[in-house]
């Protein structure tokens, strides 16, 4: 069950995100007003919400921001945001999922394609990629939350499915449905986790060299940089050797 992660690099690096804070409190507010709009306003009773508000939380977004985005689901004169999802391909072979939250589909379809077509990569039809992952629950918790075999006892204990270890953190793994019973659980044997959320874990994953990587990371930047788009996914490994080589 548990083993080395290959998935540190496979969502969108986290530094990026960190130095776009306002854009990423953006993507957050927009996530909450559309949980919040989905179901009750009230986190305790929509374990949607309560994710976002969650993830909210553990980026420092201040409480005033969370509950204005939460006011703006009952405002009538407030955006209609829908869920959308593109697939496509990115250099060296890889696929790419991305998942957006839209007030207009054309718009977004355009400045997605535009990013595919722009860093090496095109956009694909519904279904094109998709096939080759799993629908999952994600649970991230830092290496701090315990060693290994404390945390796969715990999540073994909260009915996960997977765990992957490493000096990063700890990334356990459940059924898309079993998601918010096992953070639960959790929870209460090891703290809040880092992360909670539904995710696209790849069947296979392909290695980059340092030209596909150095294209397919300016591809994602791109991509995170559109306000419309909340998480980008995909099946590539980029090596710690690659990495470093990259940012020297």
């Amino acid at each position: 069950m548990a083993g080395h992660s290959k998935f540190k690099n496979i969502m969108h690096r986290k530094g990026a995100q960190d130095k776009k804070r306002s854009n990423l409190f953006s993507k957050l507010s927009r996530e909450i007003t559309v949980a919040a709009k989905m179901g009750l306003p009230d986190p305790d009773m929509n374990p949607r919400l309560r994710l976002a508000v969650n993830a909210a939380k553990a980026q420092s977004m201040p409480k005033d921001n969370i509950q204005r985005a939460i006011d703006k689901a009952s405002a009538s004169d407030g955006e209609n945001y829908e869920e959308v999802r593109y697939e496509g391909y990115g250099p060296g072979g890889s696929a790419i999922i991305v998942e957006a939250l839209t007030d207009n589909r054309n718009r977004t379809a355009t400045n997605i394609r535009t990013a595919f077509s722009k860093n090496g990569g095109n956009l694909g039809t519904e279904g094109s990629v998709a096939h080759g992952f799993e629908r999952l629950g994600l649970i991230v918790y830092p290496a701090d939350a315990g060693d290994e075999e404390k945390v796969l006892e715990a999540a073994l204990e909260a009915g996960a499915e997977d765990i992957a270890s490493t000096d990063d953190g700890h990334e356990i793994w459940t059924a898309a449905e079993d998601l918010h019973a096992v953070a639960e659980a959790l929870e209460k044997s090891l703290g809040e986790a880092e992360t909670v959320k539904l995710a696209w874990k790849p069947n296979l994953t392909v290695d980059m060299d340092e030209g596909n990587a150095g294209t397919l990371l300016k591809l994602i930047d791109a991509l995170d940089d559109d306000d419309d788009v909340q998480t980008v996914w995909g099946n590539y490994d980029i090596s710690d050797e690659v990495m470093e080589k990259l940012d020297a």
